[in-house]
């Protein structure tokens, strides 16, 4: 896909966000938000031995964070707990194929934080 093509997708993206809603039988649950921006992210997972069952995402914000939001969630579905640990900012980033002012980051990487936060503190397991 070329650059407008990607812009393009970030906007289907925040139109129609991939996993958005409640999961009702997550076990884990940490919500995050970008003071900056605006942005706010309620992050769900249900993870069975080890392995990200499925992943949900509540919130709201600008297109750059919804779509960051659907991306990630997607992909960490079927993965390892481990391996998600190893997902790093840039990653994140790098998914949207776009490039992003320094100002923007913040919106790309908040469901990354949020994310990161709840996998390495066991007080979020729900």
């Amino acid at each position: 896909m070329n650059s407008d093509m990607y812009k393009d997708y970030i906007v289907e993206l925040y139109s129609n966000p991939l996993n958005f809603g409640i999961l009702k039988n997550a076990n884990y649950v940490k919500s995050g938000h970008n003071i900056s921006c605006g942005d706010k992210i309620t992050l769900q997972l249900f993870v069975d031995n080890g392995i990200v069952k499925d992943a949900k995402f509540e919130g709201s914000g600008c297109a750059i964070h919804m779509a960051s939001s659907s991306l990630l969630t997607n992909k960490i579905i079927g993965m390892q707990v481990n391996k998600v640990k190893k997902i790093t900012s840039q990653d994140t980033i790098d998914e949207l194929h776009i490039d992003i002012s320094p100002t923007r980051i913040k919106c790309a990487i908040l469901v990354w934080d949020t994310l990161h936060e709840m996998l390495n503190n066991e007080e979020e397991k729900c």
